[in-house]
């Protein structure tokens, strides 16, 4: 698998993230170069017009990078970021599907696609990390 045995030991490992944990984010599936998180949408999560607040979406997305990257090498931090909105959600969750696009010595670069449950593109996030 990776740095995880399986996805227990991640979602352990990751239930020190404080900040993810009580914004609701769950890691869904996990494998060696990928995975995916999600959040179910509340009232909490709203800006002041109604719509997903941006820094739900970019952590959603910045979790997702963290537990790929940890996976293939923990630990790991991530030294560059880039986050496209695309659009705002229509569903009541949001997922982010990793896909690590290089492995390699010293860094990774990830790509991370947020989408609501009814199958709108929410944001294109893509990550660079430190092996530490």
């Amino acid at each position: 698998m990776g740095t995880f045995k399986n996805i227990d030991e991640a979602k352990k490992y990751f239930e020190n993230d404080r900040f993810a944990y009580t914004n609701g984010i769950t890691i869904e599936e996990l494998n060696e170069l990928s995975c995916t998180c999600s959040i179910k949408l509340r009232d909490d999560h709203k800006n002041a017009i109604g719509g997903v607040m941006g820094g739900v979406i970019f952590t959603l997305a910045d979790f997702a990078l963290a537990v790929s990257s940890n996976n293939i090498h923990s630990p790991s931090v991530a030294m560059t970021v880039n986050c496209n909105f695309m659009s705002s959600a229509k569903g009541d969750t949001m997922y982010a599907y990793t896909e690590c696009i290089k492995s390699g010595r010293t860094t990774s670069v990830f790509n991370i696609i947020v989408k609501d449950n009814t199958g709108v593109l929410i944001a294109q996030f893509t990550g660079t990390c430190f092996k530490l």
